[in-house]
């Protein structure tokens, strides 16, 4: 019997996983469909068939909804993962967990009290094949003690709307998540200055922005998050360590000779460069249910985690300070000592 999913929210999110659980990933079925708004819930289940709810509560206890998916408002996030919880389905969240650390550590109370993980939230960097091969030759200890880390995040552009904190909460968050797994060890402090401003942003937004973290271990990590770089989607990763380096691949492209040049292409939009990511996430998700085993990506202290460093990160652009990040004890369930 495949796993019947349920997805709250409709949105392009909602709607791209929706098609991959219907068309990549086997083993899965969409069942049921909510969102705030009904004509978009409509459009999203019409074609693969699936029931429409009126919320999320409903939609979670429904009795053909074996797993729940959640790509609805960020600020929704935590009241439909913890109704999940409080029935006892899995549930994939996509980033954030939820925007306040207090929501966050609700959900990790929540799951800890039922002695069982349920909770896996979408970062998908972890499922990436190049970040997955830099892990192995971190943990294997090619490189010695890693000890330095270069990164770069860049966008070609932005839309208005897009605010200075959005460079750590909504851009960053992906790197400060992947780059915990990657070295196994946690940030602790946080740093942001500012270089000379694009011409090409928008006036109100400080962009580049170059973030610095120190981990627990003393790694510092440098990482540039550029917005409005105009040439491409580019995302780059390199760890130096006592004995060598690694360098996270660009993705594989065809190398153009013409003209007197020599040329690749770049892509334009994180949905291209991390495609077979999201498959790969979804594929390990549902199999992971199908076996009746607890979900092993990013947990509900990942998210939490996330939220509490991007959060300071935030505070460390408007203060001009080095921000502590302060995170609780972790808790047994996520392999703490708490």
């Amino acid at each position: 019997m495949p796993v019947r999913v349920g997805v709250i929210g409709a949105g392009w999110i909602g709607h791209e996983h929706i098609r991959r659980l219907t068309h990549t990933v086997t083993g899965a079925r969409i069942t049921a469909v909510t969102d705030i708004d009904a004509a978009r819930a409509d459009e999203a289940a019409a074609p693969v068939g699936a029931r429409v709810y009126a919320n999320g509560a409903e939609l979670i206890a429904a009795d053909d909804v074996d797993a729940v998916l959640v790509t609805s408002w960020g600020p929704t996030h935590a009241e439909h993962v913890l109704t999940a919880i409080a029935a006892g389905k899995p549930v994939f969240c996509e980033k954030p967990l939820a925007t306040t650390a207090e929501d966050c550590l609700k959900i990790i109370e929540a799951e800890t009290a039922g002695g069982r993980r349920l909770v896996q939230v979408g970062f998908m960097r972890r499922y990436d094949a190049g970040y997955r091969q830099m892990k192995q030759v971190i943990d294997s200890g090619r490189i010695g003690a890693p000890l330095i880390v270069h990164c770069a995040h860049r966008n070609p552009t932005v839309p208005e709307s897009y605010t200075s904190s959005m460079a750590a909460l909504d851009t960053a968050v992906h790197e400060v998540d992947v780059l915990r797994w990657l070295l196994d060890d946690e940030i602790v402090s946080t740093q942001v200055v500012t270089p000379r401003p694009t011409s090409k942003r928008f006036a109100h937004l400080k962009d580049p922005q170059i973030m610095l973290f120190e981990t627990a271990k003393g790694v510092r990590i440098d990482l540039e998050v550029f917005v409005n770089c105009q040439y491409g989607y580019d995302i780059q990763c390199e760890a130096v360590g006592e004995e060598g380096l690694v360098r996270l691949p660009d993705p594989a492209t065809v190398g153009v000779r013409t003209a007197a040049q020599h040329s690749t292409e770049v892509l334009t939009d994180w949905a291209g460069r991390f495609r077979d990511a999201f498959d790969t996430e979804f594929r390990e998700w549902i199999a992971g249910i199908a076996a009746g085993d607890e979900p092993t990506g990013p947990s509900a202290w990942d998210g939490y985690a996330a939220t509490v460093i991007t959060s300071a990160t935030v505070e460390a652009l408007e203060s001009g300070r080095v921000v502590a990040t302060d995170l609780k004890p972790r808790p047994t369930l996520y392999g703490g000592t708490a």
